[in-house]
């Protein structure tokens, strides 16, 4: 901690987790899949998006808003009241994170349907133990380390995923042992499934706790000799309050779309169009588990920039250092653009091969590769949208994308009733509003920051040069993949490892064209490269080919 270190390096390491824990997630959802089954995925998905609610509201927004108060702090050198915000933060999360766990195991049966109660009451007491794990991420964070943030989430997502199925397969057998029906086994599976999400919450907290120890101190002899004067609790507690709320406020309502595109889904169809609750619930679990959750990967990385710009935009800019700051948001859009724009022409160009690779069951590849063929520009969206928020809320607009959410909220919401009601298109209308609800955030967000402070981009090399050769790349790979399907189709008669090597190699070309292009159309700089996870491999590497 006590090294000063670029917020672009922090962000590489932060962001290099996040993905590397997607990606962990990816891995174990596909054999889940194949033992809970998408109804199994349906429970699940219907009872995580309460549990996210909740822990949004007690403990989620935590980590940014401990972050944000404890920098600026530490930008003053207030070591001992960094140290005592620390302290309340947790007493804090403890009492919200306690009345929220009961909420949820009490309230279960009023907040989901069916067989989705039990999963839900599962995720009850991870909502208390989220809390100290969320002010220790931020409590670093604040300090502009991102190695034990980053630590912690592998170490959730590994834990995660060996539980979840592992559990899920044990309650499987006792619900097959038991001759329970499908649906049955399906719960079954889905609580298994959330006693993973919880022991990976357990093992990161513990790890989390352990590196505080270690750092202890160090941190004791700054606060030794700091003689600044003590903010009294009561007023730590009321700055907690104030500058917790808008957070909750703005995640709440940036998060709860899905929660109640998910609500309305079930109680439409299920209710207004008499389809059967399980069928229903399959549908769901088919969009949130296979077509959301792939392109969920690459929006992380910004969820990752997001945390890590968040305390270096509060500190600049509560220093009057506006040309630092503007110069910062700059950077951090083209890093976001250079990554998102290629991963959704990749994710629409080869988006049914993908979910073969992952989810091979035969009777949902089809839909689920449509659905990751219309989200795949969220991917785009979300990332400026979340990047736009963190930015807002460190530059002191903590309300604007509150009200920002609001009306994308309201306004997706009327367009998903109308779907749902009036149409046939059934999850296919999930799609489309998760489309028009990120497409608004991003432009309010845009559209705010810029009349709060003046940032000069470049556009041609923000959206332009990226996308044109983002299309360049996507048309490439799936040439490349489908001429590949059919040489190896002629010696390999499984499709599976057909597909598989196929979509390997159609990657890895994919890469390469979109590298080469974008250093050859004067898409990105040398120094740019640099800022990324390992970039001066990959400068040399590119200098050596003498592509760069």
């Amino acid at each position: 901690m006590n090294k000063k270190k670029s917020m672009l390096v922090q962000g590489g390491i932060l962001a290099t987790a996040g993905m590397i824990s997607r990606v962990i997630g990816l891995l174990y959802t596909s054999p889940l899949t194949a033992i809970i089954g998408d109804e199994g995925n349906g429970y699940y998905s219907t009872a995580y998006y309460i549990y996210t609610i909740v822990l949004l509201i007690s403990s989620y927004s935590i980590p940014s808003a401990m972050s944000k108060i404890i920098s600026q702090k530490l930008a003053v050198h207030e070591y001992r009241n960094a140290q005592r915000i620390f302290h309340c933060a947790l007493i804090y999360v403890a009492v919200v994170g306690g009345i929220g766990s009961l909420f949820v195991f009490f309230g279960a049966p009023l907040l989901v349907d069916g067989n989705s109660i039990p999963v839900l009451r599962v995720f009850a007491p991870i909502i208390f133990i989220f809390g100290p794990l969320g002010v220790l991420r931020g409590y670093f964070q604040a300090h502009r380390s991102m190695i034990q943030t980053s630590v912690s989430q592998l170490l959730e997502q590994f834990l995660n995923a060996f539980v979840s199925v592992g559990a899920a397969a044990l309650l499987v057998h006792i619900a097959i042992s038991k001759s329970l029906d499908d649906s049955g086994r399906a719960m079954y599976g889905a609580i298994g499934s959330a006693l993973g999400t919880g022991s990976g919450v357990v093992i990161a907290l513990v790890f989390m706790f352990f590196v505080y120890n270690l750092n202890r101190e160090y941190i004791q002899r700054k606060v030794i000799h700091d003689h600044h004067t003590d903010m009294g609790y009561k007023e730590i507690f009321m700055t907690i309050i104030m500058i917790v709320t808008p957070f909750i406020l703005s995640t709440f309502i940036y998060n709860f779309s899905t929660t109640l595109d998910s609500t309305l889904f079930s109680k439409i169809l299920t209710y207004y169009k008499d389809i059967p609750h399980s069928e229903v619930v399959t549908r769901f679990g088919v969009f949130s588990r296979k077509a959301l959750v792939i392109t969920n990967l690459p929006i992380s990385i910004a969820s990752a920039a997001a945390a890590t710009v968040m305390p270096n935009i509060s500190t600049y800019y509560a220093q009057g250092d506006y040309e630092t700051t503007s110069k910062l948001i700059a950077k951090v859009n083209r890093i976001i653009m250079m990554i998102a724009i290629p991963s959704a022409a990749g994710l629409f160009a080869l988006a049914q091969p993908i979910i073969m690779l992952l989810f091979p069951q035969k009777a949902t590849i089809a839909e689920a590769g449509l659905l990751m063929q219309i989200l795949a520009i969220t991917v785009v969206f979300y990332s400026l949208s979340t990047v736009s928020n963190a930015i807002l809320q460190g530059i002191g607009e903590v309300n604007t994308p509150v009200i920002n959410a609001a009306v994308a909220l309201i306004i997706q919401t009327v367009l998903l009733v109308g779907l749902l009601m009036f149409t046939d298109l059934g999850n296919i209308a999930l799609a489309i509003v998760t489309i028009v609800y990120s497409l608004l955030m991003c432009i309010m967000n845009e559209h705010s920051i810029m009349k709060e402070i003046r940032v000069e981009q470049n556009y041609k090399k923000l959206y332009v040069i990226p996308a044109i050769v983002s299309i360049v790349m996507g048309g490439a790979a799936f040439g490349v993949y489908e001429l590949f399907k059919f040489l190896i189709s002629m010696v390999l008669q499984r499709d599976y490892f057909v597909n598989l090597i196929s979509v390997m190699i159609a990657m890895i070309v994919a890469v390469i064209i979109y590298a080469v292009g974008m250093v050859k159309a004067k898409g990105v700089t040398e120094e740019e490269l640099m800022s990324f996870p390992k970039g001066y491999k990959i400068v040399n590497l590119l200098k050596k080919t003498r592509i760069l």
